[in-house]
């Protein structure tokens, strides 16, 4: 698998998900300001990547630098493999908690997420899985400290990452549930729904446990947090929206969910917090984009102007399959369509130039797909003088030099935008080394 990804690194050639022997949905075996949801005055500041990673915007309370800053910075790998010694060490720190200060198991987890995160170290943690998941679970469950607690929350979603099992899901189900209602802290809180959301993707749970969890995050959504005890908090609302969104790309048939889900993203689009609602338009878009499937061998073509959707892929793509539409996402879409275009054009001075334009870029593109489900995020009508061709979705994410991934799909926007959030920067190099990542995610990649 490492010989592939490097070869589709070097090459520039795209590798389809039908050719590896791993489909992507198979990564698992089975499958204290808070502002106010809906009246905040306050926005939260936003990590968003513009320049460099195709303007993906990421609205994440879990990349903040309030989190960050919990995680050491000093470079693991100043010195060839000297991360392995370290890493050895901070493994047999967590392990053994006897006698340990709770500032000595702050540095033990942030060391220990830092070099995880940075290098591919699923060699170096594999014998130590059964040991490690329990010593990790003590620090969520009774962490002396907000900065313990939520450490070891994000040293399990890298964990879980680096090194998936089949049996983790049921041990860290409901610690994490109870960590998410009964914490006072909003950062342990959102640390742990989106620990819940990896857990769930790469910790073996079944399609069922998977519907389990993304309904109650839709009662965290529904309730504007009130169901955890984060009565209108909106950081704890985006949190729940992004691991909604996450958990629905594993699922092929959403018919029966999309109603109450909908129904649930619409009234978020109310919200004052722009963070929940481009999280609830993006979830939205995804929604339509499942509605589609391709044409079945055995199905005759529908006529042009009913319930086909090929006019985005065949006009960038000639040979592209032909979409079907099997559902009605939501029955009241001209209101949708309204809003979310005012959303597109908002012009109000409550929020920071640099919201105003997220929610506009974002908004445009969820509006795009809502009338034209097939397109992708960044979609463009514009026509290629040289090919011909509609230019398509244009969000990219570099890949080192060597070329760049085309996020052309909704599912393939919210799975990157999972997988940075725990891995920030080290995501790349899991991308190049981590089957699981590269599994996750198709390689597209075309040398510049």
């Amino acid at each position: 698998m490492h010989d592939l990804r490097r070869q589709a690194l070097e090459s520039g050639k795209t590798v389809s998900r039908k050719a590896r022997s791993k489909p992507s949905s198979a990564v698992s075996s089975r499958g204290n300001s808070a502002p106010n949801s809906r009246t905040a005055s306050r926005n939260p500041s936003r990590n968003v990547s513009d320049d460099e990673e195709g303007n993906l915007s990421d609205g994440t309370a879990w990349s903040t630098n309030s989190i960050d800053d919990m995680i050491m910075s000093e470079d693991a790998d100043a010195q060839p493999d000297a991360w392995r010694t370290e890493l050895s060490d901070r493994m047999e720190q967590i392990i053994d908690r006897k006698r340990s200060s709770v500032q000595g198991r702050e540095e033990s987890l942030s060391a220990y997420t830092h070099i995880i995160t940075a290098q591919f170290a699923q060699p170096e943690i594999h014998s130590k899985l059964g040991e490690l998941v329990p010593a990790l679970l003590k620090s969520v469950k009774g962490g002396a400290s907000e900065k313990e607690t939520v450490v070891a929350l994000k040293a399990l979603a890298v964990t879980l990452i680096t090194d998936p099992s089949d049996t983790i899901y049921d041990a860290v189900y409901q610690p994490l549930k109870q960590t998410i209602s009964d914490s006072e802290s909003t950062l342990t809180k959102i640390a742990a729904i989106h620990t819940l959301g990896t857990a769930t993707f790469y910790g073996g749970a079944s399609e069922e446990e998977t519907q389990d969890v993304m309904d109650y995050l839709l009662e965290i959504i529904e309730s504007d947090g009130n169901s955890v005890d984060a009565a209108d908090n909106g950081e704890v609302v985006t949190a729940a929206l992004e691991e909604w969104g996450f958990l629905a790309t594993q699922l092929e048939d959403m018919e029966d969910s999309t109603e109450p889900a909908m129904d649930a993203f619409v009234e978020q689009l109310e919200s004052s917090d722009p963070s929940v609602q481009i999280a609830a338009g993006e979830n939205i878009a995804l929604l339509y984009e499942k509605s589609h499937t391709e044409l079945e061998d055995d199905e005759d073509a529908p006529p042009n102007d009913s319930d086909s959707d090929s006019d985005a892929s065949s006009a960038s793509d000639p040979n592209a399959p032909v979409m079907v539409k099997r559902y009605t996402v939501y029955r009241r879409e001209d209101q949708l369509k309204h809003t979310l275009e005012s959303l597109a054009n908002l012009s109000t001075r409550r929020l920071s130039k640099k919201d105003k334009k997220s929610l506009h870029t974002n908004f445009a593109d969820i509006l795009n797909s809502v009338a034209n489900p097939t397109r992708g995020p960044r979609y463009q009508n514009a026509v290629n003088q040289e090919t011909g061709k509609r230019y398509g979705s244009r969000m990219t994410v570099r890949i080192h030099k060597a070329g760049e991934m085309r996020i052309d799909r909704w599912w393939k926007l919210h799975r990157l935008k999972a997988l940075r959030r725990v891995l920030q920067g080290g995501f790349v190099n899991h991308y190049e080394h981590n089957e699981v990542v590269f599994d996750s995610l198709p390689i597209m990649i075309a040398r510049k």
